[in-house]
C-alpha cells in the first residue's frame, strides 16, 4: 500500500487530485489544511478524504508515508512540511507529481493568460466523446466528467491545463514547466500575476521556457508540436526563436517541433459557444486533437454540442427577454473579450457588466492601468472591490476613484460594498424591465463579490 498524504488538501486542484490518487488500487491518502470549503469539503466527505480536525498536526507525519504532495496554500514553515523534511519523506508539489504520474504518456499542454480551461475543456470533450481515453488536470468542472483530475494506468495520453503561475512554496517556478508537453499550445500573452512577474518582460520569459521544455516524441506518426495564436505578436516571436533554433541545429529539427500558427474557427458548424475569444480557443484544440490523429471533421461534429466548462462564459439564466452569464474573467484581457463576446452575441441588449477586483494583480495600483477601456462595449459597468481584501493582502490602498480612472470609460461605477452594488443592480433592472429589447446581464469574479450566491441573484433579478 503506497501512503500519499497531502498538506493543504482543501484547494481546487489538490482535492481533485486527492480524490484522483485514492480511486487507484493501491494507494492510501490522507490530507490535512486549515480551512476547507465547499464544493471541497462536500466532496472530500463522500469519498472519506476530510481531515478528523482541521488545522496542521506535525504528529500524523510519520514515517511510513511515502510521499508528501504540498500545495501552494501551505507556507513554507508549515509544520506539517518542516516534519515530513525532518523524515526526508520525498515531497512532490502538485505539478511534478502529476508530470511523476505521466511521464511516459504522450502530453498535451495548454498555457496562455486567458482560455486555458476552455481550450482544455474542449480538447477533453471531444477525446470524451471519440471514446479516446486520456488522464487529465483542467480548472473547471465539464459535463460527463466526474471530476477535475483523473490518473490511470491505461490511458495513453494526458492533458493539462498549463499554469503560470508559481509551483509550490518550495518551488518558485511556474507550474507549466514540470509538464515537459509533447503537443504545447499558446493561446496568448497579456500581462499577469505582477506579483510573481513584475515586469512583462519577465512574464514572457516564462513562457519562452515553456516553449523550450516541449519534449520530442517517441511516435513518428505524432510529432511534437508548438501551436500559437499567431494574433500575438509575443507569440509570434517565440515562434521565430523555435524555428531559428531548428535551422541551426546539426540536425536541422532539433527534436522536431512543428510549428503551428491557427488564428480563429470560421466555419459553418453550429456551436453552443460563442465569441471570437472561444473560436479562437476552438481553432487550438482542434489543432492539438489533430496531433494525436483525430480527424477536423470528427472534432468539429462532436465539438458542436460543447455548451462550455463551469464559470466560463455559464449562461446561468434566460427568459424570453433577458439573460445572464457568470464567467471567471477578471484579468484585462480575459475581461475585455467576455464583455465584447456578450455584445456581439447580443447587440440589441442593454449589457449590465459587472466585475469584480479580487486577485492579487488585479487589486495593486501599478497593474490598474492595465483595465483601461476592458468594459467601454458594455451600456453599463459596474466595477466592485473590498478595501478589506486588500487590507489583507497587505496592498497599498486603492480608491474607488483611482479604479474609475484606469478602466477609464464614463459607463463604469465603483462600488466598495456589496450590499451597494446589490441594490443598485436591482434599481437600473427595474428602470430598464419595461424596454422592448431586454437586457443581458454579466457577472464576472475569481470571487463572490462577497458571498453573493450569483445564480439565484441574476433569477431575482431578471425574474
Amino acid at each position: 500500500m503506497t501512503k500519499i498524504h497531502f498538506i493543504a488538501i482543501g484547494g481546487a486542484a489538490m482535492h481533485n487530485l486527492a480524490l484522483a490518487v485514492a480511486s487507484k488500487a493501491g494507494y492510501q491518502v490522507t490530507g490535512s489544511d486549515d480551512e476547507i470549503f465547499e464544493p471541497a469539503l462536500s466532496h472530500l466527505r463522500d469519498a472519506g478524504l476530510l481531515p478528523d480536525e482541521i488545522g496542521w498536526h506535525p504528529e500524523r507525519i510519520t514515517p511510513d508515508i511515502d510521499a508528501i504532495i504540498l500545495g501552494m496554500h501551505a507556507r513554507e514553515d508549515n509544520p506539517e512540511l518542516v516534519r515530513a523534511r525532518e523524515l526526508g519523506i520525498k515531497i512532490y508539489s502538485f505539478p511534478e507529481y502529476l508530470y511523476e504520474q505521466t511521464k511516459d504518456k504522450i502530453r498535451i499542454v495548454v498555457g496562455g493568460s486567458h482560455g486555458k480551461t476552455t481550450t482544455t475543456s474542449m480538447i477533453l470533450y471531444v477525446l470524451h466523446r471519440l471514446g479516446i481515453e486520456a488522464d487529465y488536470m483542467v480548472g473547471a468542472q465539464i459535463e460527463g466528467f466526474e471530476r477535475m483530475v483523473r490518473l490511470s494506468d491505461t490511458a495513453k495520453y494526458a492533458v493539462f491545463e498549463g499554469d503560470e503561475y508559481l509551483t509550490s512554496p518550495l518551488d518558485l517556478r511556474s507550474k507549466f514547466l514540470w509538464y515537459h508537453p509533447h503537443v504545447a499550445i499558446l493561446t496568448g500573452i497579456a500581462w499577469d500575476h505582477i506579483n510573481v512577474f513584475p515586469t512583462f518582460p519577465e512574464y514572457v520569459d516564462t513562457f519562452r521556457k515553456f516553449v523550450h521544455s516541449i519534449e520530442p516524441s517517441a511516435d513518428s506518426h505524432q510529432p511534437s508540436a508548438f501551436i500559437y495564436y499567431e494574433g500575438d505578436e509575443n507569440l509570434r516571436q517565440l515562434a521565430e526563436e523555435v524555428k531559428q533554433k531548428q535551422s541551426s541545429s546539426l540536425e536541422g529539427r532539433s527534436g522536431g517541433v512543428s510549428v503551428i500558427p491557427y488564428k480563429e474557427y470560421d466555419g459553418d458548424v453550429a456551436m453552443q459557444v460563442f465569441g471570437r475569444h472561444n473560436m479562437q480557443n476552438l481553432q487550438a484544440a482542434m489543432l492539438a486533437c489533430q496531433c494525436i490523429g483525430v480527424a477536423p471533421e470528427d472534432f468539429y461534429r462532436e465539438i458542436a454540442s460543447f455548451t462550455g466548462a463551469s464559470n466560463r462564459l455559464e449562461k446561468i439564466f434566460e427568459n424570453n427577454r433577458s439573460v445572464a452569464y457568470k464567467d471567471f474573467a477578471h484579468s484585462p484581457s480575459k475581461l475585455k473579450a467576455t464583455v465584447n463576446a456578450v455584445r456581439e452575441r447580443y447587440p440589441e441588449k442593454t449589457l449590465i457588466a459587472c466585475m469584480e477586483l479580487h486577485t492579487f494583480s488585479s487589486l495593486m495600483a501599478d497593474f490598474l492601468p492595465q483595465y483601461k477601456d476592458c468594459m467601454k462595449e458594455a451600456d453599463i459597468a459596474y466595477v466592485y472591490f473590498n478595501p478589506k481584501v486588500i487590507e489583507h493582502k497587505r496592498l497599498t490602498p486603492i480608491t474607488a476613484e483611482d479604479v474609475r480612472k484606469a478602466f477609464g470609460t464614463k459607463n463604469v461605477e465603483v462600488f466598495t460594498a456589496s450590499e451597494a452594488l446589490q441594490e443598485r443592480l436591482k434599481s437600473e433592472i427595474i428602470n430598464h424591465k419595461s424596454e422592448d429589447q431586454g437586457i443581458a446581464l454579466l457577472m464576472m469574479s475569481s470571487g463572490t463579490f462577497d458571498g453573493i450566491d450569483v445564480k439565484s441573484f441574476a433569477a431575482e433579478l431578471l425574474q
